[in-house]
């Protein structure tokens, strides 16, 4: 009983033995190749790995990265600065609740045409679907913040940058940590589609031609990399939460 009671707190094999039981349980049901059984999956995904699967996660890992970066330090000081000032709320805001709304992945063939066929269009259509989100989690977090607590700082003496340091960047950096956790499945998404367009390198290039062989063993171990990536990106969130805002947990 009590292995059984640490197996279920045990978040990540709990997840895991779910998601392998359903799999398998959906194998025998329809009993088709197209879907095949996690064990024969996990032993192409051992062989394959080392070589051409990782390279193309790799490729991939580096996209998502390098967009997540760059909206997370953009959008951070965008949102911080329209939170903090009036007149650039009256001029960014707008702007944003426009282009916000709109399904920017049918920017790609523009994204393509000004930036050629490379990494770059991939990365900014995630940049542009990422960034909104920390803009308006950083810009409402600002705004959440009580003003007797500037009103306290202000007596304080403290000066701007400690303003920012002991006040600000602590009360919004949670919701900026959570609009990333949210939009980390949307980029993986979007990330997936971009990659079956102009490119020969990429987790969503590898899932899209193997099914086009119809090697679905190999489908299926691109689809294992690719939560595998998804899996990893959000446990390095939830460490850096942990050390960046452990005052949440208290």
């Amino acid at each position: 009983m009590k292995k059984l009671k640490a197996f279920i707190y045990n978040k990540t094999l709990y997840g895991i033995f779910i998601v392998v039981l359903f799999w398998y349980i959906l194998h025998l049901t329809v009993s088709s190749s197209a879907i095949p059984s996690p064990y024969k999956t996990l032993l192409n995904f051992i062989e394959i790995f080392p070589g051409i699967l990782s390279l193309h996660l790799s490729v991939s890992l580096a996209r998502i990265t390098t967009a997540i970066l760059i909206s997370l330090v953009f959008g951070s000081l965008i949102g911080l600065w329209i939170g903090m000032s009036e007149k650039a709320d009256e001029l960014i805001t707008p702007i944003v609740y426009i282009l916000y709304p709109l399904p920017k992945i049918a920017f790609l063939p523009i994204l393509m045409i000004l930036f050629g066929l490379g990494n770059t269009p991939k990365v900014v259509l995630i940049i542009i679907i990422i960034i909104f989100q920390i803009i308006v989690a950083a810009r409402d977090g600002v705004r959440e913040i009580p003003k007797e607590l500037f009103y306290s700082v202000t007596s304080l003496g403290l000066n701007k940058s400690q303003t920012y340091r002991h006040l600000i960047i602590p009360a919004v950096l949670p919701k900026i940590i959570t609009a990333l956790r949210i939009s980390v499945g949307v980029s993986i998404s979007v990330l997936f589609f971009g990659e079956n367009f102009a490119t020969t390198y990429g987790i969503g290039y590898f899932i899209m031609n193997s099914w086009l062989m119809a090697n679905y063993v190999e489908m299926f171990s691109g689809i294992l990399s690719l939560s595998i990536m998804g899996f990893l990106i959000f446990k390095i969130i939830d460490i850096l939460e942990n050390k960046l805002c452990r005052w949440i947990k208290i």
